[in-house]
């Protein structure tokens, strides 16, 4: 792949009609650009080989299933060494839908979706709170999320 390659317009304006809706189909997406289905086919392949599009995937709504409570958690290790170890246990935890690494006050900000109150709570001082690599935490429950496409897996 040409790394040289610089996205134009028409590449800025196929991510936007896939970021709306990744099942659009091309000849769609063709129409609305006045191009050919096929140029859209080849640039959605460049977009991809370079690594702009990593995928598509089914949003879901967490309340709709459930999950009422979702909440940011900013959470300071007892040491930067363990941080892989304490990553790994927690792709195990279905809570927790994002972590980042951050600079600022906290080592992890995760973000976290339960059915209820009581079942944050009871995820957090037995499963988070319970990792002996974790010194503290703090939590920010999310009241509304307007801007912003929410994850949330099963």
């Amino acid at each position: 792949m040409n790394e040289n390659y610089q996205i134009d317009d028409v590449d800025r304006k196929i991510l936007t009609y896939l970021q709306e809706d990744a099942r659009m189909p091309y000849l769609d997406i063709a129409r609305k650009l006045v191009v050919s289905g096929g140029t859209i086919h080849q640039r959605v392949d460049r977009l991809k080989k370079m690594g702009i599009i990593k995928g598509s995937r089914v949003i879901l709504d967490p309340t709709k299933l459930g999950h009422d409570v979702s909440v940011f958690l900013g959470v300071h290790l007892i040491s930067g060494k363990n941080l892989n170890e304490v990553i790994e246990k927690m792709r195990k935890l279905k809570e927790i839908q994002e972590v980042h690494y951050t600079t600022g006050d906290y080592g992890l900000l995760i973000k976290v979706t339960t059915k209820s109150i009581q079942h944050f709570h009871e995820f957090l001082v037995n499963e988070l709170q319970a990792m002996e690599e974790v010194r503290a935490t703090e939590s920010f429950v999310i009241l509304d999320s307007p801007i912003g496409t929410p994850s949330f897996s099963i």
